[in-house]
């Protein structure tokens, strides 16, 4: 799963339409070429698979411009690799990243719901770390080092995950379906209208 892919997708559906350079621009912004190593060509490529997996639809609109648009397949596969990302805390930390970066596109009670899935498998991890940690003996004594590391990783996860879903909780963020949310597909355009 790319991170890449999931921040394509994301960018396209917050604007409704949308062309390469206007992508690009808005992931540089975000920093994304640092914590999801998005490049310019990684977002042309992504742009290019996404169109022929049938999950985006391109126009030419301007000479040397194409712009695209979500399909119903993309939007079902925008949401999928959201709550994935969202959920699972195996994925890479960019994948993390990025369902953050997009979070809004997701109702309040969905998004939360997902993040208590995160944490019980956080949870999971850090028992399983704690059990492992006191099988070391059986171990060469320096493998202790790495269940710690494990059990401690684990230990963050779940404190900023549980931070996370009592902002949500407590309201913080206007997410999809709430006024002022950049959630709905196409309300970025609308948001950046200073009129």
């Amino acid at each position: 799963m790319s991170a890449t892919r999931l921040l394509v997708l994301g960018v396209v559906r917050g604007y409704g339409r949308a062309h390469g350079y206007l992508i690009g621009n808005d992931l540089l912004s975000w920093g994304a070429d640092r914590w999801a190593n998005v490049k310019w060509g990684s977002i042309y490529h992504a742009l290019k698979q996404l169109t022929k997996g049938g999950y985006l639809h391109e126009e030419w609109t301007v000479p040397g411009r194409t712009d695209y648009e979500l399909t119903e397949a993309g939007e079902h596969e925008f949401q999928k690799l959201l709550r994935n990302a969202l959920s699972k805390p195996d994925n890479k930390a960019d994948m993390l990243g990025a369902a953050l970066a997009l979070l809004p596109a997701l109702p309040r009670e969905e998004a939360i719901k997902m993040l208590k899935q995160r944490l019980a498998a956080l949870e999971a991890e850090r028992d399983d770390a704690g059990v492992q940690l006191r099988k070391s003996a059986e171990r060469p004594p320096h493998v202790w080092e790495l269940y710690s590391l494990w059990e401690h990783n684990a230990q963050g996860g779940i404190e900023w995950t549980q931070g996370l879903i009592d902002r949500l909780s407590s309201g913080s963020y206007p997410m999809r379906g709430e006024p002022d949310s950049p959630g709905e597909p196409g309300s970025w355009a609308a948001a950046l209208r200073t009129d």
